[in-house]
């Protein structure tokens, strides 16, 4: 099962925020499990820098984006992507809508995100990080 990690999935583990921090480093470890991949886009890997770098300095926040990237594949995030979100009118937030597509792109089957309202216009399974372990593990 392909799953795409919204950034503020990144950030929360980067950053380790509670109280969404467990469920969110959790998801990230089902990666030892050969049935799922996970995926996040490039604009989320750079959301989730910036935030790791002003709280734990440059040299720290490179070595935290290294180590997601050790777990998680990166989707493409381009022209197609870009013109199908400027075309869908019910996407009100641009940055979204790229993830969104940029999931589609990679066959992910599932967004996890902390913001379940963002991705209200999705036509695959968008989950907290704690509903989806919920419903998969449970």
């Amino acid at each position: 099962m392909k799953l795409f990690l919204d950034a503020n999935v990144l950030v929360t583990v980067v950053n380790k925020e509670y109280p969404d921090f467990n469920a969110c480093a959790r998801v990230l470890s089902i990666t030892e499990i050969d049935f799922f991949k996970l995926y996040t886009s490039p604009i989320c890997l750079s959301i989730a820098y910036y935030y790791a770098e002003k709280k734990h300095g440059t040299e720290m926040a490179r070595k935290k984006i290294d180590l997601l990237l050790e777990k998680i594949l990166v989707t493409d995030v381009g022209e197609i992507e870009t013109k199908k979100v400027s075309l869908n009118k019910k996407i009100r937030d641009f940055e979204n809508g790229l993830q969104y597509y940029s999931a589609l792109r990679s066959g992910c089957e599932a967004i996890i995100t902390n913001n379940l309202k963002d991705y209200y216009f999705s036509e695959i399974g968008v989950f907290t990080a704690e509903d989806f372990l919920i419903q998969h593990f449970s």
